[in-house]
């Protein structure tokens, strides 16, 4: 269930895995509220826990260069089907 609740807002794993919201606005150049903002729903201002396209290779890289596990797929929500098997 856990593992369904990250995927539903991938950005909230993401930023996690990767050491919080201020290391992500570091990482990819954002401003500090930016990574707080994409964990939200659209409704609050929001991108419903997706991270804009432009910053997935620098947080790819990132994640890369320091061994931490981090695929493009995990910038994707599940989609209809997995939910419905998960």
């Amino acid at each position: 269930m856990k593992q369904r609740q990250e995927r539903l807002n991938p950005a909230s794993e993401i930023v996690q895995k990767l050491g919080g919201e201020a290391k992500v606005s570091e990482i990819t150049g954002a401003g500090l509220t930016a990574p707080y903002s994409w964990q939200y729903a659209r409704g609050r201002g929001g991108t419903d826990g997706l991270i804009p396209q432009r910053h997935h290779v620098a947080l790819l890289e990132y994640a890369r260069t320091h061994k931490i596990d981090l695929k493009a797929e995990d910038f994707l929500p599940l989609s209809e089907e997995q939910r419905a098997a998960s």
